[in-house]
């Protein structure tokens, strides 16, 4: 039996590895979140639910090490791209309190979560829009308009603007914390990859994303594109990828697969690639704590669509924490 923590519950790529796991008669699983309202908390019993810090605040990671050390913590998963950065460049003190991080590389996120920084890394192995800071030379360069302007970090849809000419490019000024970069015409496929520890790829899962709310798919399919598992598959390879990641691609004007960004943790339409045959936070469990996984998963041609689900519970079962999103806020 082994003991999981999955921090982040509040969201969907938590609930999504906390359903996956909790079917497990193997695995026994706790769930942590900053905020007391967290639908995943109220997924596993009352002994296992956890308050955790803020994953940007100063104190989190020391609080994860100590947390993992006391409920003797086997496997932590974090589904929060705050998180992630600092638990990866202290992998080695939750090894030492006993805890395998099933994440990627330090170096691997922090090529992930600079935009800047992927385009450069990939764009030797497969197709990327051009990339460019937002320079004055980012903005000579001879763009066709429209183009995409988007912070360099940050997940999901947040920031991203697109710019209609070069005057409106021109007004932007300088900001190297902003890359623009060249518009794709085609349609958007999110493809989840699972690597081994060895950085094989074992899966790569394409899906469409046919309808979004807030950066998040709530109805889209599975699709059998060789291009699109083998550029995804290739962008895995050329980041040193161990774990799961999404890459996310769209066509160019050429019909070719282009890579758009990598989100390297679980997304939040995980059951969709889990229910398609590709259990991914199972197997990633399995390869983190040494047992055998197939070498190659496939998976079948499977459409999804989401709908709300409440979890009733006693008021006095909510756990009290000092980042609750609508302490003080009306009720709906």
């Amino acid at each position: 039996m082994t003991r999981v923590l999955v921090t982040g519950v509040g969201g969907p790529a938590g609930v999504a590895v906390l359903r996956s796991l909790v079917k497990r008669q193997d695995v026994e699983v706790f769930a942590a979140d900053m905020d007391g309202w967290a639908s995943g908390l109220y997924l596993v019993e009352s002994a296992r639910r956890r308050i955790v810090p803020a994953g940007r605040s100063d104190g989190f990671v020391d609080h994860l090490i100590e947390l993992c050390a006391a409920d003797g913590i086997d496997v932590l998963f974090s589904t929060v791209d705050a998180e992630l950065p600092g638990l990866a460049a202290r992998r080695d003190e939750l090894l030492a309190a006993g805890t395998r991080l099933a994440a990627p590389s330090a170096e691997t996120l922090a090529v992930c979560l600079d935009k800047y920084l992927l385009a450069e890394r990939c764009s030797p192995t497969v197709t990327v829009p051009v990339t460019r800071l937002l320079t004055g030379h980012g903005r000579a360069y001879d763009w066709d308009f429209p183009v995409i302007v988007k912070p360099r970090s940050g997940a999901g849809s947040r920031g991203v603007r697109v710019v209609a000419d070069r005057p409106a490019l021109e007004a932007l000024g300088d900001d190297e914390s902003i890359i623009i970069q060249e518009h794709l015409p085609g349609d958007e496929f999110s493809v989840d990859v699972l690597a081994g520890l060895d950085g094989a790829v074992i899966a790569a899962v394409p899906r469409s994303r046919e309808r979004v709310d807030s950066g998040v798919s709530i109805a889209g399919r599975t699709v059998r594109r060789a291009e699109l598992s083998d550029t995804a598959a290739a962008v895995a390879r050329a980041i040193g990828l161990t774990g799961v990641a999404n890459v996310q691609l769209r066509y160019s004007a050429s019909g070719v697969p282009a890579l758009l960004e990598v989100n390297p943790r679980f997304p939040g339409a995980m059951p969709l690639t889990i229910a398609a045959g590709v259990d991914m936070p199972s197997l990633l469990h399995d390869l983190v704590i040494g047992e055998e996984v197939p070498s190659k998963v496939d998976f079948v041609e499977l459409a999804n669509v989401r709908f709300l689900e409440d979890v009733f519970l006693d008021p006095a079962d909510v756990l009290v924490s000092e980042n609750a999103a609508h302490a003080e806020g009306p009720g709906e």
